[in-house]
């Protein structure tokens, strides 16, 4: 067996990313190879993320885990409770790698590093499918811990777009927060519907996502009234006795 270099694997999967493992190469486990404890604990989690691209999360088994890792299913436990603990984990990683690939250029102008991060964002998902139905739909199975890691990267993502808001002439706000989150949910939605199915371009796609968080964004901005007109707080309310 080959063993790729302690944490080579899941990083072989980073889009940036663009490597495509809708088909990874199969992993014969010939000999057992000692390795030390975190360098064997990240073999397993980019063995994970490597199988989850021909597999749901459900069907991650982990008698062919330990199979192509060369070890015994005891030894995985090991390093993992249990399977839900196995599971858990390469969710995390999966969630890790997409926060690390999307990661923004500062060097860019705001435009083209929300275009630049899009397009790594669409990547990654196209790459590695079913590793992110796992973060995304991991959340609605009931399972807190996959819940509270869906909710850290939606909210790691969010943070990004509130840290550069300057460029849309918006300041933090609770209707900004809730609108960047809700853009984030709507890019998730249009990407995961995008990936299985694309009817329309790679490109069409960023320029629509692009475009639509600044039109989002805008219904927060301050509405400016010419001089002279009134005020909401001025305007006669319903079931008033106004003229």
């Amino acid at each position: 067996m080959v063993v790729p270099a302690p944490g080579a694997e899941h990083r072989a999967i980073l889009v940036g990313c663009g490597t495509d493992v809708s088909a990874p190469p199969p992993v014969t486990a010939t000999k057992r190879i000692r390795l030390s404890p975190g360098a064997r604990r990240e073999q397993l989690l980019g063995l994970g993320i490597r199988m989850l691209a021909t597999r749901t999360l459900d069907e991650l088994s982990v008698d062919a885990l330990a199979e192509q890792a060369g070890i015994s299913r005891g030894l995985l436990f090991h390093y993992f409770k249990n399977k839900q603990d196995f599971h858990r984990a390469v969710v995390q990683r999966a969630a890790d790698d997409l926060l690390e690939c999307t990661t923004l250029d500062l060097t860019a102008d705001p435009v083209r590093r929300l275009t630049l991060s899009l397009e790594c964002y669409v990547d990654y998902v196209h790459a590695n499918y079913q590793a992110y139905i796992a973060l995304v739909r991991g959340a609605a199975s009931g399972d807190e811990a996959l819940l509270r890691i869906f909710d850290q990267t939606r909210g790691a993502l969010t943070t990004r777009i509130i840290d550069n808001l300057a460029a849309f002439g918006l300041q933090e706000s609770p209707t900004v927060r809730l609108l960047a989150r809700g853009w984030s949910a709507m890019v998730e939605e249009a990407v995961l519907s995008w990936v299985p199915d694309p009817q329309i371009s790679k490109a069409e796609l960023l320029r629509v996502l692009t475009t639509s968080l600044p039109a989002v964004l805008s219904v927060a901005a301050p509405k400016h009234r010419p001089a002279g007109t009134a005020s909401d707080s001025s305007a006669p309310q319903a079931g008033s006795n106004g003229p």
